[in-house]
């Protein structure tokens, strides 16, 4: 694999943004697993365990937002005559 391959630095940048990446990749082999071996009640498991991927890949942590920098107070009050 090349370094700059595009799937592998999309899903590196995917990866970091999410909050709990180990959790969404366990599940997410989880779920591939069970796609490939059958099972008793067919596809039950299967929707769970999706949409548990499915929302812990969309629970991402909140990117703190900038607060502008205020400016100074200036004080215009004159001084007083004593």
């Amino acid at each position: 694999m090349s370094p700059l391959n595009p799937g592998r630095i999309l899903a590196e940048k995917a990866a970091t943004r999410l909050k709990f990446p180990q959790l969404f990749a366990v599940l997410l082999a989880l779920f591939l697993f069970d796609l490939v071996f059958p099972d008793l009640v067919p596809f039950v498991d299967e929707i769970l365990l999706g949409l548990g991927a499915a929302l812990f890949g969309s629970w991402r942590e909140k990117v703190p937002q900038r607060q502008p920098a205020t400016p100074p107070m200036k004080n215009v009050t004159p001084p007083k005559a004593g």
